[in-house]
C-alpha cells in the first residue's frame, strides 16, 4: 500500500506553493498526499490581488473525520500556519497520531526578520509545536527565532552546525537548516542527533528567487523520508531538484510569484531507484 502523508498547509489557485506544490511532488514520489488545508486563496499572497478563506474553524472537524474513518497516517508535515489557534489544532492532531513521523516547517520569517503577521508569542507557540516533531526544516532566520539568537548573514559552517544541534535539543532528532547563502553558493545543512552527524550540501547561487521553492524542498524531503530514504540523500535530491527547476525557469521572463516550472522535471522524482513501497 502507498504510505500516506497528511500535508497541512494553505491552497492557492495561482502560484505553485504550499499544497499546490505538495500534491504533485508527493504523488511523483509515490506517496499519497492527504491535504489538510488551513486556508484557500485564489492566488498566493505575493500577487497584487487575492481572496482568502480561513479554514481554522473546519480543521479540527476535518481531521476528526479522518480519525472516525480509521485513516492511518504515516507522516504529518505542517507548513505555514496563520495563527496561534492553527498551531494548537496541529499540535492536537499530532497527539492523536502517536505513530506518525512528524515534520514541521516552522514558517516564521526570512532575511533576518519575523514576518509582519507574527509576533514573539507566535514564536513561543511554534517552539511548542517543534517539540512534537521528529524533523524540522527552518531557514537560518527561523532557526535564530526559535532559539532567541541574534541573526547575522555570515554564520560559519561550524556555527550553523551548533545551531542545528541546539534546535535538536528542543525535541526533533533531525534538523535541516535551509537557504544558507555564502561565497556565491546556497547551502542546506542537515543534522542527525541520533548519529551525531551533519551534512552540508551547496550549489551555485544564481540570485534568482521564486515563490514555493521551500515548499517543494520540504515536500521532496517528506516523500523520501516517508519512503525510508536517509536524510543526506533526501537533502541532496531536494537541493538538486530545486537548482534544476530554478535554472530552467530563470531562462523565461516569468513572474516570480508564479513559482518554478517543476512540472518539467517530475520524472526525475518518479524515476528514483527503488522508490516503490510494494
Amino acid at each position: 500500500m502507498l504510505k500516506k502523508v497528511a500535508a497541512i498547509n494553505d491552497l492557492s489557485g495561482i502560484g505553485k506553493c504550499s499544497l499546490s506544490a505538495a500534491l504533485p511532488i508527493l504523488s511523483a514520489l509515490k506517496v499519497q498526499c492527504c491535504p489538510l488545508p488551513t486556508a484557500i486563496l485564489s492566488s498566493q499572497t505575493g500577487f497584487d490581488e487575492y481572496t482568502f478563506l480561513d479554514l481554522t474553524n473546519e480543521m479540527e472537524k476535518y481531521y476528526t473525520t479522518w480519525k472516525n474513518l480509521n485513516l492511518n497516517i504515516d507522516t504529518i508535515c505542517s507548513g505555514f500556519l496563520g495563527s496561534i489557534n492553527q498551531i494548537d489544532i496541529v499540535s492536537n492532531f499530532i497527539n492523536s497520531n502517536p505513530n506518525a513521523f512528524i515534520i514541521v516547517d516552522p514558517v516564521l520569517g526570512d532575511n533576518g526578520l519575523l514576518y509582519p503577521i507574527f509576533n514573539k508569542k507566535t514564536c513561543e507557540k511554534m517552539k511548542e509545536l517543534v517539540r512534537h516533531s521528529d524533523l524540522i526544516t527552518p531557514n537560518i532566520t527561523e532557526a535564530c527565532l526559535l532559539l532567541n539568537k541574534k541573526y547575522k548573514d555570515d554564520f560559519s559552517e561550524k556555527e550553523v552546525i551548533n545551531i542545528a544541534k541546539e534546535l535538536s535539543h528542543l525535541g526533533p532528532n533531525k534538523v535541516i537548516i535551509t537557504g544558507i547563502i555564502k561565497n556565491n553558493k546556497i547551502y542546506n545543512l542537515s543534522y542527525d542527533k541520533e548519529k551525531n552527524k551533519s551534512f552540508t550540501y551547496g550549489l551555485p547561487y544564481n540570485k534568482c528567487s521564486y515563490s514555493g521553492t521551500g515548499d517543494i524542498f520540504v515536500s521532496i524531503v517528506c516523500g523520501l523520508i516517508t519512503n525510508n530514504y536517509d536524510l543526506d540523500f533526501a537533502v541532496k535530491t531536494a537541493s538538486d531538484f530545486i537548482y534544476k527547476c530554478v535554472s530552467f525557469t530563470s531562462k523565461y521572463e516569468n513572474d516570480r510569484n508564479q513559482g518554478v516550472m517543476f512540472e518539467m522535471f517530475l520524472n526525475d522524482l518518479t524515476s528514483i531507484d527503488k522508490i516503490s513501497n510494494f
